[in-house]
């Protein structure tokens, strides 16, 4: 499957390019809408037996995890349920930073205000799961598309392989911040000279 990111994207199947059809101003959306695609298989038919699964089943499966990205990685920490995620798109760099959450109806929710060159957006994307006989199918709410995220017998191609405990996202993150907080101040200092010069008979 080909991931993107679970926070600012176009509709689509499945989890395509998940997390906000929305337009975003400031140009962050464009630089994170990379954090989850669907599998490119069809959407399946969830069987009409298959339950909700329950908060701690799904904390079992996600926390202390990496989820990996084609550009990027969001890990889900175990303290405090922390969430942080880098992302490079076309347009740019991203981070993130905020809060994951389980629920008994199915649901793993990822909060985060997002942050590009000198704009921040909060985002809040939810994730749907049931399973049945092993099976767990998962979609993005709200109008995504069932696809299989874990196989009772795991397959290559299984969304859930791309959870891995190793941490990806740390070190990172540092390098992605200190890099945005670097031309943010070069831009800053720019037009600090730009509008000196204005003012002493400079072009206008």
């Amino acid at each position: 499957m080909r991931v993107k990111v679970p926070f600012f994207g176009r509709e689509g199947r499945g989890t395509r390019h998940a997390l906000l059809g929305r337009h975003f101003v400031l140009g962050i959306l464009p630089a994170a809408l990379f954090l989850c695609q669907s599998p490119a298989s069809a959407e399946v038919a969830v069987p009409e037996k298959a339950r909700a699964m329950s908060g701690v089943e799904l904390y079992m499966i996600f926390q202390g995890k990496t989820w990996t990205w084609e550009s990027g990685a969001g890990g889900m920490e175990s303290e405090d349920r922390a969430f942080r995620a880098w992302v490079q798109s076309p347009t740019g760099q991203s981070w993130a930073e905020g809060r994951w959450s389980v629920n008994d109806r199915g649901q793993l929710c990822l909060s985060a205000v997002w942050h590009s060159q000198g704009a921040a957006a909060p985002d809040k994307t939810c994730f749907s799961h049931r399973t049945l006989d092993g099976t767990i199918y998962q979609k993005r709410e709200p109008s995504g598309e069932w696809y299989v995220f874990r196989h009772a017998k795991a397959q290559a191609g299984d969304e859930f392989n791309r959870l891995v405990s190793e941490d990806l996202v740390a070190s990172k993150l540092a390098a992605v911040k200190e890099r945005l907080e670097r031309q943010v101040k070069e831009t800053k200092n720019s037009v600090r000279r730009h509008a000196g010069t204005n003012a002493v008979g400079g072009v206008q």
